[in-house]
């Protein structure tokens, strides 16, 4: 027996169920097509393209999962191959942004494991939303700045022989690194808003591209002075840190920029515009079937409580009872194997995140106008994955050749610290959970 939260007594809805989702499908069409012509009318506004390109990859992974859920009453060769080329513009948009806040959690981590940077909020307390988590980014990020700062980084770099990777020998960092700073720097990382992106880890950087060599940003450098300047990190552990920084940019830098010119490549091509095309389409004429012809609200519950059932399924094979332990340390089992190891134990997490997407979406088709279904429990999810996948691109980037000991512990350490934060995820998810799927006794 579940909550309202889980399963909410349907809304009566009037007409057929082909009407219910025609009337779902179109505004998310016309959400897609507003966000491509804010996408191509920003210009070189960055703030205002990455705001219309998160716009575009919600609206796309709202079609998709509804394509998905509701299949049976659509003609099923159109939406399967809709929902895959949805799929395919949602990814490749999502890989700028999600190195992009790879790198800024990263180097944040960094700063706070080097005794630079305000305590986190303690494991059991309530987490921040929306502009909540805007305001304590940007308080946390004055508070940085206003910090001592701390020497150049570089002063602790060795010189060496260049190899054709960029790499300086004997400690990993690019050549490029050890005197310039970049023009800018880079915004602190602000929770995501629980219409997650899909992710993808970026292999980690192996020198220039196209002529482009990545440097360590202004905010990088400070961030690495400060560390090499503080009391509590002084030596080689600190000089460690720097370099670590300075690696984890270079990296990230080049793999967002690959990423970038993907995305701009996909959105000139033949194959996006046909997607574009097909969306119009959708907008103004929707493809049924001829089970979409029935009453919608008995027709609609069927596919729904499908995809409720598939979650719930999902989520029970999750270790709840464990997650229920704080510091049990699961997330850094296999931590010393391969890479794989890692990746087998947070599949199942990021399954149900998927499936817990699907049925908040399918819930906005039987319930509209109501707040989300387990917005609180995606937010987790969505932190879950982002500490997997920066754990992921720390331990790649310990494994690049030649790097200095003090180097590799630091990126080690700081691997250790998303594992935690994997846990601790976990941890707020088992409760979230246990509190939203809570019997409700009968009146």
């Amino acid at each position: 027996m579940h909550s309202p939260e889980i399963s909410r007594p349907d809304t009566v809805l009037v007409g057929t169920a082909g009407e219910a989702v025609a009337h779902y499908l179109h505004a998310q069409a016309a959400d897609f097509l507003r966000s491509l012509r804010r996408h191509g009318e920003s210009g070189a506004e960055t703030a205002a393209v990455a705001d219309a390109a998160r716009s575009l990859r919600a609206a796309s992974r709202r079609i998709g999962g509804t394509l998905h859920t509701f299949r049976p009453l659509l003609d099923p060769a159109w939406a399967d191959g809709l929902r895959t080329e949805l799929a395919w513009l949602s990814t490749t948009l999502a890989q700028e942004h999600a190195c992009t806040s790879r790198l800024s959690r990263l180097l944040d981590a960094l700063s706070r494991l080097s005794g630079t940077a305000p305590l986190p909020p303690a494991r059991g307390e309530s987490l921040p939303l929306d502009g909540a988590a805007a305001h304590n980014g940007s308080h946390a990020a004055g508070a940085r700045r206003h910090g001592p700062a701390g020497p150049d980084p570089a002063a602790g770099v060795r010189t060496g022989t260049v190899d054709g990777d960029g790499h300086t020998a004997g400690d990993g960092v690019p050549a490029a690194s050890a005197g310039g700073q970049g023009p800018g720097g880079t915004a602190p990382a602000v929770l995501a808003d629980g219409h997650g992106t899909d992710h993808g880890t970026p292999a980690a950087g192996d020198g220039t591209a196209g002529g482009v060599r990545a440097t360590v940003t202004t905010a990088t450098a400070d961030r690495a002075g400060r560390t090499a300047g503080s009391a509590s990190g002084s030596g080689a552990l600190a000089v460690g840190a720097a370099r670590a920084a300075a690696l984890l940019e270079r990296q990230l830098t080049l793999a967002r920029t690959r990423a970038h010119s993907a995305a701009l490549q996909a959105l000139g091509s033949s194959r996006f515009h046909a997607v574009a095309d097909a969306v119009a389409l959708l907008a103004s004429e929707l493809p049924l079937g001829p089970a979409a012809a029935g009453p919608a609200t008995e027709t609609l519950a069927l596919p729904a409580e499908a995809a409720e059932r598939r979650l719930l399924a999902a989520v029970a094979e999750l270790p709840l009872r464990r997650a229920a332990h704080p510091y049990n340390a699961e997330a850094l089992f296999s931590g010393l194997g391969a890479a794989s190891a890692g990746e087998a134990q947070d599949a199942p997490w990021h399954e149900v995140r998927r499936l817990l997407r699907l049925h908040r979406y399918a819930q906005e088709v039987l319930n509209p106008g109501a707040d989300p279904a387990l917005c609180h429990a995606g937010i987790l999810l969505d932190r879950h994955r982002d500490a997997a996948e920066a754990a992921a691109a720390a331990a790649a980037a310990a494994r690049t050749p030649r790097i200095a000991p003090a180097t590799a512990y630091a990126l080690g350490v700081l691997h250790a610290d998303q594992r935690h934060e994997v846990e601790a995820a976990r941890f707020a998810f088992q409760q979230e959970w246990r509190h939203a799927t809570t019997a409700v006794p009968a009146p």
